[in-house]
């Protein structure tokens, strides 16, 4: 299971990587290998506000829909264009072409899990 180092993780599967003010959101390698084939991913446009836990899209494979929840409070800045035409991105690269969102930090990041604790997390 691939959970790389430079990342921070939520209990619900999303990574995070902040660069400075801003921050891209994606779901893990974990996660996409337990849904199975993507076939379609909901998110919101940019412009958009969305609070810490909230959700802020799905995640459509053959057989389930899944949620996405926002590891932080932040102001949608670019959706991932490629996942329009090509969701399956999600399944071959979660951490590099398959990436989901970038926002706009806003207020403070919260305590996060580390790529060790993460890893404990899924015990794997």
């Amino acid at each position: 299971m691939n959970i790389p180092d430079g990342l921070l993780y939520t209990k619900d599967h999303e990574w995070i990587k902040l660069e400075g003010t801003s921050a891209i959101i994606g779901i893990t390698d974990f996660a996409q290998s337990e849904l199975g084939d993507i076939v379609y991913v909901d998110i919101p446009s940019k412009g958009t506000e969305v609070a810490e836990h909230d959700v802020f899209g799905s995640v459509e494979a053959v057989k389930t829909v899944s949620d996405l929840y926002m590891p932080i409070r932040g102001k949608v800045l670019e959706i991932n264009p490629l996942l329009e035409a090509s969701p399956e991105k999600v399944n071959q690269d979660p951490y590099g072409e398959g990436w989901i969102i970038q926002v706009e930090v806003k207020g403070t990041v919260p305590s996060l899990l580390s790529p060790a604790q993460y890893q404990e997390l899924i015990g794997k």
